[in-house]
């Protein structure tokens, strides 16, 4: 008789392109969760949470740079009635839904925020998970520029508010009805007819996102003929004619360009052509005492909006489209200016290529300025971490008639590596307080002690492993990150004292420490049992 296998064990590991999230990493996830969702409640938006499952039909072919409805998403068909669902891959597609489904019962305009986890079945890479949270506000029902403006404004707040400091981050802003206007100048839009030239639109479009990559000589070869790479690879161009090309290029090179006009501008101002960033500081308020900056005057970002607007409006000629962007940028300009967000916050930028496909309107992205080191040393630049615009069609699918919306949503993953990586965030979090076990028979002892603790509101656990080795005990102490451990054997408990140490003055004494300062500087001290709360606050503040 053959001897029966043994079933195999399942593999412990997590399913490609997932990951677990352990302690600190959690903790500090809804911190910033807790405090960008107080300035979406400051602004009066109401919290919304969906189902995290939607139907296939429901979320449509709206996921950017797909085709088909459900490609890109975890999709499965159900049993009975074969409708097909799917796990959201964002939240904007959900919020459509809800809006179609309760419009009669919500308030014009419906302004909400929402938070949680989405799921994009995609190919995973480096930092780059099929699973990952995002933290949305969108204002549905509202086709006023203000909407826009404020949701650019809380999004600046947002970034402040969870430790990206003024100067470290710029959102900026552009138009989809702008670069419409420069396409329909150019020859390659038709607004009598969309689909016209759609393919040649594609590659002018997918050329200026790659101008960070490419430079303006690369992006004015992908609009001709086509370019070879430096391993001789060829990429089609969209063959706009040197005339269509050079409209284009008009707006590619827009940002160079601005920068000379806001000089000018600097010299009718101050008397003295500058560069933009010598131009604003020359209009920063400064504490006179001090001598420090208090914030830039938000009149360099007037002139910097008067000089972008300018010189949009030159590109885009008669176009009506493109003159109505330009507008609803000068008039989110002057919103945000005079509520005071400067040149150092929020700019307009015609560089914003942002999904454009999807959004009707203004688009706006925030990306964060300051330089970080990657795994190999080099300097660079952190860029995006949220995003956003306006998308008028989306609710559109399910009421047939149009409905105007705008939003914006911050990746929460890429926010935390940011903090991380500019150390505004500590690795691991503070653990809690840690009550040794000195005798096994007085377990109730050692909990009213946690209990007492735990009811000042100090993080405090017991120790429950073996207790008969008490290194063991402090190195899990260690372990969990414990600022302090509390000891309590029966000597201690008879004198109604306890023993208080101290395990971060502890490491730091047993690293740089000499045997004096090591006896005058004593990391553990016994203090009387009725003293032990107030002790330990003392401390940990």
């Amino acid at each position: 008789m053959s001897k029966q296998k043994k079933p195999a064990r399942p593999r412990a590991e997590t399913p490609k392109g997932f990951r677990d999230y352990f302690g600190a990493e959690v903790t500090q996830r809804q911190e910033m969760l807790a405090k960008i969702a107080a300035v979406y409640h400051r602004y009066g938006f109401d919290a919304l949470e969906s189902p995290a499952v939607e139907t296939v039909e429901s979320l449509g072919k709206f996921l950017p740079d797909v085709d088909r409805p459900n490609e890109g998403v975890f999709a499965w068909q159900e049993d009975e009635d074969k409708t097909w669902l799917a796990l959201r891959y964002d939240l904007t597609a959900p919020l459509a839904r809800v809006y179609a489904q309760h419009r009669n019962d919500l308030p014009t305009p419906y302004r909400r925020y929402a938070m949680g986890p989405v799921w994009r079945n995609e190919k995973p890479g480096p930092g780059r998970f099929r699973q990952f949270y995002q933290c949305d506000a969108d204002t549905v029902g509202s086709a006023n520029p203000a909407a826009d403006a404020e949701i650019c404004a809380m999004l600046a707040d947002c970034l402040e508010a969870v430790g990206i400091e003024r100067g470290d981050y710029l959102v900026k802003v552009n138009n989809r009805k702008v670069l419409n206007g420069v396409m329909e100048v150019a020859g390659v839009l038709d607004p009598a007819d969309p689909e016209k030239f759609a393919e040649e639109r594609g590659i002018v479009l997918r050329a200026i996102d790659k101008l960070d990559r490419l430079g303006p000589e690369g992006v004015r070869a992908l609009l001709g003929d086509g370019r070879k790479d430096g391993s001789g690879d060829f990429t089609k161009g969209a063959g706009l004619s040197d005339d269509q090309a050079s409209i284009v290029m008009r707006f590619v090179v827009a940002n160079s360009e601005i920068e000379k006009a806001v000089g000018e501008i600097a010299t009718d101002v101050i008397g003295e052509g500058l560069p933009y960033s010598r131009f604003v500081r020359a209009l920063s308020s400064f504490d006179e005492s001090t001598g420090r900056p208090l914030g830039i005057d938000p009149a360099a970002g007037v002139y910097r909006s008067l000089a972008t607007t300018k010189y949009l409006r030159e590109i885009v000629g008669h176009s009506r489209a493109g003159l109505e962007g330009v507008d609803e940028l000068e008039e989110m300009a002057s919103l945000l200016s005079t509520q005071g967000y400067g040149p150092d916050q929020i700019v307009i930028d015609p560089s914003v290529v942002r999904g454009l496909g999807y959004y009707t309107g203004p688009v706006f992205e925030a990306e964060l300025t300051f330089e970080i080191r990657d795994e190999k040393g080099r300097a660079r630049q952190f860029g995006s971490v949220a995003g956003g615009g306006r998308y008028d069609d989306l609710v559109k699918r399910f009421t047939g008639q149009a409905v105007p919306a705008t939003g914006m949503s911050i990746g929460v993953d890429r926010l935390l590596a940011a903090l991380t990586a500019k150390g505004r965030l500590d690795a691991q979090a503070e653990g809690p307080v840690v009550v040794t076990v000195m005798d096994r028979d007085r377990m109730a002892d050692y909990f009213a002690i946690a209990s007492e603790l735990r009811q000042a509101g100090i993080r405090a656990e017991v120790y429950l492993g073996n207790p008969k080795n008490f290194g063991n005990q402090l190195k899990y102490a260690d372990a969990r990150g414990a600022p302090i451990a509390i000891i309590e054997g029966a000597d201690e408990k008879a004198n109604g004292v306890v023993q208080v140490k101290d395990l971060v003055l502890g490491a730091k004494i047993a690293e740089q420490a000499s045997v004096e300062e090591w006896k005058s500087q004593p990391a553990q001290r016994e203090v009387p049992r009725g003293d032990l709360v107030a002790t330990v606050k003392r401390m940990l503040g």
